[in-house]
């Protein structure tokens, strides 16, 4: 398949790699194709594994009370490793926890890695799943020790041998070429900077000669999208020309898409990066206030962020961001539902409107219709457009978790204002005895809205 790889799996305490740690590692060497070594051990995790963990694997807290810890095992395994592709079912997740035993003893682990289930969607696109059970059911598999480390490592072997039967090696040799494939990275940029991007949620920010960013993305998974960037085939001429510019990368890791989602806004909003066209505007609310009296005139003002208190936003209508968006949205209302322009404040004049003459307007300018009728109508015409009411006493907070980075963060909000993203106790209790000032944006509002529609679970009210 390849000229050196190595065949992996480790079992763990837990599945989040900054927490948890590796109880058994076991590997099989390859060289042409040939096996040339193979290696397993128990490790001393220094931690308890939970009960749920141990009925899975077998693996309890007294098997590994005597077993080397990782500190001992780590130079006997880059040994194994040396010069090889490691390769693991969803080898990222076993890739992860290697990363984090070594870095404490001052190992920064470079290895290219492949993963198998990566492999396996590659060469059988017709099955829908490839977990190892999926696996040893299609292609007739079987072991005594599934769930231990060296058990799960021959469950690949297999897999391997009897794709190479079915499918021929040249074209297992082509796959995992093409997987093996990696980003091109822009000349100016050093490739040693990619290795550490973590595959979680949160921002990017890349950098070209200066200070100030050339462009900030987020996604669910910030290696996966910054790679992507890199991938040759660039889907715009924005995307070549950052290629052509970027020096360095900064990320910012969140526990969610929301949190990454909410840094971005205010990230592109302060830091003003040069290919972020349409987002880095500064978004304000434009919207269209009512009259309290069907007798005042006219009867829709058209006010902005700046003139808005949050308390106050159930009484206005639309999410405008400009004015000419907002009044030809309020145009289209009146044409649809004929109502009087120049009662609305469109135009200007006395007597009947223009509208009116042709037959479009129902006449309150011309007193063949009562005011208290066609304001009734307009309410009723505005309604799908008015910004809803904060529907909570005061504060709410919306939690996310990240079990992989082991991130908490609780998203502070009050009459759809983001007052702040709390990380630490400490800091939540200092928000709540401090005033906040509110300051209404138009894309946290769109963000906050959105997210209430699928996290009642996880909103904490404060």
């Amino acid at each position: 398949m390849l000229p050196s790889y190595v065949l992996l799996d480790l079992e763990t305490t837990g599945a989040t790699p900054v927490r948890d740690r590796i109880t058994e590692i076991a590997l099989v060497r390859f060289e042409d194709g040939v096996e040339v070594s193979r290696w397993q051990t128990l490790v001393n995790p220094e931690i308890a594994t939970p009960e749920f963990i141990q009925r899975l694997t077998g693996i309890n807290d007294a098997m590994v009370a005597n077993a080397p810890t990782f500190k001992q095992v780590a130079g006997e395994l880059l040994g194994y490793l040396e010069g090889a592709v490691l390769c693991a079912h969803n080898v990222r997740f076993d890739h992860g926890f290697l990363k984090n035993e070594f870095k404490p003893i001052g190992i920064h682990l470079r290895q290219k890695v492949l993963c198998t289930v990566k492999l396996s969607r590659k060469l059988y696109p017709q099955h829908r799943s490839q977990g190892l059970d999926a696996i040893m059911a299609r292609h007739e598999l079987t072991t005594a020790f599934r769930h231990r480390a060296m058990g799960d490592v021959e469950l690949m072997m297999g897999f391997l041998g009897s794709a190479q039967r079915e499918l021929g090696l040249q074209t297992i040799t082509a796959t995992a070429a093409e997987l093996l494939k990696g980003p091109t990275v822009p000349s100016g940029m050093d490739s040693n900077m990619l290795e550490d991007i973590p595959e979680t949620p949160g921002v990017y920010l890349f950098f070209g000669e200066g200070e100030l960013p050339l462009y900030i993305g987020k996604s669910v998974n910030i290696r996966s999208r910054v790679m992507s960037h890199f991938s040759g085939d660039h889907a715009s001429a924005k995307e070549m020309r950052i290629g052509q510019e970027i020096k360095r990368v900064e990320w910012i890791e969140t526990a969610g898409e929301f949190g990454a989602l909410l840094l971005e806004s205010r990230l592109v909003k302060e830091r003003q990066p040069v290919y972020n066209r349409q987002l880095r505007r500064e978004r304000q609310l434009c919207s269209w206030k009512l009259a309290e009296s069907p007798e005042d005139k006219p009867l829709l003002t058209l006010v902005t962020g700046d003139d808005i208190s949050p308390s106050a936003l159930h009484n206005l209508f639309g999410t405008f961001r400009s004015k000419r968006q907002a009044t030809e949205a309020l145009r289209q209302i009146v044409e649809a539902h004929a109502l009087c322009p120049r009662a609305v404040g469109l135009e200007a004049g006395k007597g009947g409107c223009f509208a009116h003459q042709l037959r479009r307007c129902n006449g309150v300018c011309a007193g063949k219709e009562s005011p208290k009728i066609h304001y009734l109508r307009l309410l009723q015409a505005l309604t799908a457009h008015r910004i809803k009411v904060w529907p909570y006493k005061g504060k709410i907070g919306i939690r996310e978790h990240n079990q992989i980075n082991g991130k908490t963060e609780l998203h502070v909000f009050e009459h759809w204002c983001h007052l702040a993203t709390i990380k630490e106790d400490a800091d939540l209790l200092d928000l709540l005895e401090t005033r906040s000032h509110l300051a209404f944006d138009l894309d946290s509002y769109k963000l906050l809205l959105k997210e209430l529609n699928k996290a009642k679970n996880t909103i904490v009210d404060l």
